[in-house]
């Protein structure tokens, strides 16, 4: 399946829907915005650049790269956008905007793997000595990024202790709005207001109330319910509302979109691996 879109045009692509739950056929939270066909990464969990290949997507030009915040499945697949593009021929340096915290994470990830850049740099492979830099910028609320192909806006969200950004994407032809993880927010319901696409996390309620009182508190807590998502997107009434990074905790897709259906009347698809919103 080709993701790209045609010339100046906008899609989306869910590269990975999964939770911290290791999940058959669901890889780690990420998503390429693209248009013009670049890619803008938002998020890279597990096994971020394998699915970009499967998604059809230029891995030369994963270039671009947002990160909502700094919870390890959202995150693991740091090191697989740094390198394996590189040693696949990208000689641009990785531009990464994220809360605070994304530059020593960087910093640990390049050191680490010293090792590794320095044989690919001096031995006797093929190979450039800029692909494998990263630009890391700490981020705040407001206009953070803006090209000829698209202005990308952050916004915080609510997400326990962390300092977590939902990102809005204004291209030319289409917005897209992406909540992050989140409990209900006020500013995301504004941010995403008439937006063509809102991508939201999300859990099952019926799965929920099978899970121990401890997750409950913290589940309630941070992230975002059927029910709760159902408000925010009668509120907001973006024209297609994307489900992802759902917890179904047993529950099946159907279920889960019953549960939104019962107080969402507007279009609404519970997100897989691989789909594209052109």
């Amino acid at each position: 399946m080709c993701a790209c879109a045609p010339q100046n045009s906008t899609s989306l692509v869910l590269l990975g829907t999964g939770t911290p739950n290791a999940e058959q056929g669901r890889w780690g939270p990420a998503l390429a915005v693209i248009s013009n066909n670049q890619p803008y990464i938002v998020d890279f969990g597990a096994g971020v650049v394998h699915r970009s290949i499967e998604a059809g997507l230029d891995v030369t030009k994963l270039t671009k790269a947002f990160l909502t915040h700094l919870h390890s499945d959202h995150t693991v697949g740091y090191p697989d956008l740094i390198l394996t593009p590189w040693v696949l021929g990208r000689s641009e340096p990785l531009e990464v905007f994220g809360p605070p915290g994304i530059r020593a994470m960087t910093e640990h990830v390049l050191a680490a793997y010293k090792e590794d850049i320095s044989e690919r740099l001096q031995g006797l492979q093929p190979s450039n000595d800029t692909g494998w830099k990263v630009n890391a910028h700490e981020i705040e609320e407001g206009l953070i990024y803006d090209d000829t192909n698209v202005q990308v806006e952050a916004f915080p969200v609510e997400h326990g202790s962390w300092k977590a950004y939902g990102y809005k994407f204004i291209a030319p032809d289409r917005t897209i709005v992406i909540s992050a993880d989140t409990a209900p927010s006020d500013i995301l319901i504004e941010k995403s207001k008439g937006c063509d696409i809102l991508v939201h996390e999300v859990y099952s309620l019926a799965g929920f109330a099978k899970r121990p009182a401890d997750w409950q508190r913290y589940h309630a807590s941070v992230h975002t319910s059927s029910e709760q998502l159902a408000e925010i997107a009668s509120k907001a009434q973006p024209k297609l509302l994307i489900l992802y990074h759902q917890l179904f905790w047993g529950t099946s897709d159907q279920e889960l979109l019953a549960e939104i259906k019962q107080h969402y009347s507007g279009k609404v698809v519970s997100g897989k691996d691989l789909e594209v919103y052109p």
